[in-house]
């Protein structure tokens, strides 16, 4: 009895003794942290890698490989040669990365892999064009990026067609080429024209009345003429009666106009606009105004009565437009355009209900041209000679021998223009503000007594930069004979 007690109390201390060992466990368990998540690999500790279609990147790693992973096998393949090395070779444009782990499952290395279009060719063409340019050429994706600085903007442009033509689509071309040092250029362009007319009219217009009885019969005569003219009236006297039996009374009365002129004008325009641009940049000016067109109406609502005129307006006076670009030896490429042009009464548009919308008389050129810096080349000229003659008359009694003189007018107008236009480059820079001379300088309002008394309207005073002075010479001149 006392046996079987001590036996089951043995198997409790021991039950016990075992469940507290198990509790120790489980709290001990409880206290031990969870294992750390680490990245064994990544872009940020990655090399990036330039691969071009169909060329390959030999690779030499410190440690033996176990594992290669390759994210997408169909833009770059990864070739293990040996236990070291690697062969990784451009299938397809795109990008993509490589990671390498060794037996202890840790990175060896890992690689940013950029698969572009080969540019050799791409380098190779721009480096034989321009052989003393820094520009690098990238890919980026399908497309390629120039990068670097040159002399010029004509070089930047030829290494942006190089790569163009080669690649074979423009929008697939980023030009990040930076100019050193970019020329400006002020343009100075010369428009002068010469206008010479002459003008000969002379005509006789007959007007006047035969009345026979309570009969009468009315006849004018207006000969036209294409430019209106001064009149010059003779009305001659009137006829006596002369008094019939049978047919009655007979009151013939006759009236003469004659016109006459003659007339010879010159007309000189001379514009010269000036502007300034950076090189490869456009620039445009213009000295004028605007003046209001018609457009129509507008109907509010529509087809209603109630209507508001819509105006637009026109431009008109001296502009200039040009786009410089300094090439190499100091030359100068322009594109040019330049415009004079002037509100005219030739062509006016009558408008209904009185007034008039005036033409536009317009001198203009565009073109491109290449010129020295400081050189001065003729852009454009016109030589115009027209002239027109007519004969208007009475049909019949203007073709009479010597009395057909009176029944007709002639008309004669000669239009001679001459018209040059010059553009002159200079490759330019700063100056002080010193050295600039102004249109207002030495200006200045003239006096009371003086704008009164002599009419004046302003005095000048002595402008900055005006020579003194003349000096008288002292001393002996002439030449010298031996």
């Amino acid at each position: 009895m006392a046996q079987g007690t001590f036996s089951r109390s043995a198997a409790l201390a021991a039950l016990i003794a075992i469940l507290g060992i198990g509790a120790c466990d489980s709290a001990m368990a409880i206290d031990t942290p969870a294992p750390t998540i680490q990245v064994v690999g990544s872009d940020a500790s990655s090399r990036f890698v330039p691969l071009g279609v169909g060329k390959s990147v030999v690779i030499e790693l410190p440690r033996d490989i176990k594992d290669v992973l390759v994210a997408d096998p169909k833009i770059t393949n990864a070739v293990v040669r040996t236990a070291r090395r690697v062969y990784l070779i451009g299938i397809a444009v795109g990008q993509t990365n490589v990671f390498f782990f060794d037996a202890d499952g840790k990175q060896i290395a890992g690689f940013d892999i950029a698969v572009t279009r080969d540019l050799n060719g791409v380098r190779m063409a721009i480096k034989q064009v321009l052989p003393d340019s820094d520009i690098r050429v990238q890919g980026v994706a399908d497309g390629i990026m120039l990068a670097g600085i040159v002399a010029s903007p004509i070089e930047a442009q030829q290494a942006y067609d190089i790569a163009m033509r080669l690649v074979g689509d423009g929008a697939k071309v980023v030009n990040g080429i930076l100019v050193r040092g970019r020329d400006q250029v002020m343009l100075k362009v010369t428009v002068a024209e010469v206008q010479r007319d002459i003008i000969k009219q002379l005509g006789i217009d007959i007007n006047g009345s035969l009345g026979m009885g309570s009969a009468v019969v009315n006849f004018n005569n207006t000969n036209p003429f294409s430019i209106p003219s001064p009149t010059n009236t003779v009305t001659a006297g009137q006829v006596p009666k002369i008094t019939d039996a049978l047919s009655g009374a007979v009151t013939p009365r006759l009236g003469a106009t004659l016109r006459a002129m003659e007339r010879a004008g010159i007309v000189r325009t001379l514009a010269e606009p000036n502007l300034t641009a950076i090189s490869g940049e456009s620039a445009s000016f213009l000295a004028g105004g605007e003046f209001p067109v018609s457009a129509g109406s507008t109907c509010t609502p529509p087809g209603s009565s109630s209507c508001t005129p819509t105006v637009m307006f026109k431009q008109f006076g001296v502009s200039l437009t040009f786009t410089p670009v300094v090439l190499s030896e100091g030359r100068i490429s322009l594109k040019v355009m330049t415009e004079v042009s002037e509100l005219s009464t030739d062509g006016a548009l009558a408008i209904p209900g009185g007034g008039s919308i005036p033409s536009l008389k317009t001198r203009r050129t565009n073109t491109t041209v290449e010129i020295p810096s400081g050189g001065v080349l003729a852009m454009a000229g016109l030589i115009q000679e027209q002239t027109r003659k007519q004969i208007n008359g009475f049909p019949g009694l203007m073709n009479v021998p010597v009395l057909g003189t009176l029944f007709k007018s002639q008309d004669y107008v000669n239009h001679q223009t001459e018209l040059v236009v010059l553009v002159t480059p200079y490759v330019v820079r700063a100056v002080a503000q010193k050295d600039v001379s102004r249109p207002d300088d030495g200006f200045a309002d003239a006096s009371d007594p003086a704008a009164v008394l002599l009419g004046q309207f302003n005095r000048i005073y002595g402008t900055p930069g005006r020579a003194g002075s003349r000096q008288t010479y002292h001393g002996n001149y002439g030449f010298i004979l031996n």
